[in-house]
């Protein structure tokens, strides 16, 4: 009886890690990242992209860098104007306001994945390590959604 009892509490304390792990932001300091997700890309596309939210509680900060072993360059890029024409352009930091949150997203600010050393994958997921000024290098785990996705609702962990 008693080993029956310690699997259902290691089952337990294996289900609640398990949904714990999804329910908490990254922190680093006074940064809090969260909402992270990139697009599935097509077979033979050889850029795609990853997005999340960035909230800062202390002093100003910068996103200076980014890596990613499924690219073989990572970029920090903006979309701009040029006329009539969107294009992305590659900034060399992206600032992140003491007390505001700085959100990357299609259309805007977001991390380039040039590249690809294969497809991105509908439920998969892969490592992302962000280089902060101030708060350092920060590791994430960033799911990969379906090629139409839409950004995702703070807290909405589903791939």
């Amino acid at each position: 009886m008693k080993t029956v009892h310690h699997l259902l509490a290691i089952a337990f304390l294996a289900a609640a890690s398990a949904v714990g792990a999804h329910d908490h932001d990254t922190r680093a300091g006074a940064l809090s990242l969260s909402d992270a997700w990139a697009r599935a890309t097509a077979p033979g596309q050889t850029s795609g992209a990853a997005y999340l939210k960035i909230r800062n509680a202390g002093a100003t900060d910068k996103l200076v860098a980014a890596s990613a072993p499924v690219a073989d360059v990572v970029e920090l890029h903006t979309h701009v104007m040029d006329g009539s024409t969107m294009r992305m352009r590659k900034v060399e930091a992206i600032d992140v306001t003491g007390g505001a949150t700085t959100e990357l997203k299609p259309g805007g600010l977001h991390v380039m994945l040039i590249g690809l050393k294969a497809p991105l994958k509908a439920g998969e997921t892969f490592p992302l390590t962000l280089r902060f000024e101030r708060a350092g290098e920060v590791k994430l785990d960033v799911p990969v959604r379906a090629i139409g996705a839409a950004a995702p609702m703070h807290g909405d962990h589903k791939k």
